[in-house]
């Protein structure tokens, strides 16, 4: 079985249109992203992304059309209990989420069971508890113990719930704006962990406003503003001055270090 879903999209969206209230703010959106693949989906703010992210998970529909859809791994509707184990989700709704008075390793564990924290109905198993372990590991957080959530800085916080992602083993994360409120050193952390994921044969779809949010194993890039799709294409033909320009609507310089692109 998950051998013929390889074979087919993760994502595909054909003619997709999403309206939130009066306003149409997704139009025509047609994409495909293969599982494995290391995509950024790049635009700046009120483009149309957190509607885009919406609308993978469920929580916006689009207007029904013919021959409109969207597709995970080939399929129209999906329990949402084995969608998870399939498409981790990382964004910062569950960031600001996971700030109760709960361990490290129960935030974690909760991934299982699609909560915030464990509840006494929860029958957490010895292999549950082995691979949380295992990711905790996988994420060098093993230092944080039994810290309380309350008591993290943000980019602990931000591992911990890419922790909570990775329980299932998905084929791939979605990543909504990862290092938003994040200082310098926990965004050089973050990034070292998504592309360690990145290594370990996880895919990466990275939602992001920041170009130094791109880390260098993304091959593939997508423009998106006031809701349309506007390139899409290799890294290396996208990043580009008088592209990013006319993305962001401003004049830009752009400097590439280690594989790593920012603006000036």
């Amino acid at each position: 079985m998950l051998t013929s879903r390889l074979n087919e999209s993760l994502l595909e969206f054909a003619c997709v249109s999403v309206a939130r209230g009066l306003k149409t703010v997704l139009h025509d959106i047609n994409l495909k992203i293969a599982p494995g693949e290391h995509v950024a989906i790049l635009g700046p703010n009120g483009s149309g992304k957190s509607t885009l992210i919406k609308t993978i998970t469920r929580e916006c529909y689009p207007l029904v059309r013919d021959g409109c859809h969207v597709r995970i791994l080939g399929r129209d509707r999906w329990n949402v209990f084995e969608l998870r184990s399939l498409l981790g989700i990382v964004s910062n709704d569950l960031a600001t989420t996971c700030t109760r008075d709960i361990s490290v390793e129960e935030a974690i564990l909760s991934g299982f069971f699609s909560s915030i924290g464990l509840q006494p109905y929860h029958q957490v198993t010895a292999a549950m508890r082995e691979k949380a372990a295992e990711v905790i590991g996988l994420l060098k957080i093993g230092h944080l113990g039994g810290r309380c959530l309350a008591e993290l800085s943000s980019g602990e916080t931000r591992r911990v719930v890419i922790g909570r992602a990775l329980v299932h083993s998905p084929l791939a994360l979605l990543l909504d704006e990862p290092a938003n409120s994040l200082d310098l050193f926990a965004m050089q952390e973050l990034r070292q962990i998504i592309r360690t994921l990145a290594h370990h044969g996880i895919g990466i779809v990275l939602v992001t406003h920041h170009l130094p949010d791109l880390i260098p194993e993304i091959e593939r890039v997508i423009f998106l503003n006031n809701g349309r799709i506007l390139a899409d294409g290799p890294k290396a033909e996208l990043l580009t001055e008088d592209r990013l320009s006319a993305l962001f609507g401003v004049d830009v310089r752009l400097i590439e270090r280690d594989g790593y692109f920012h603006l000036c």
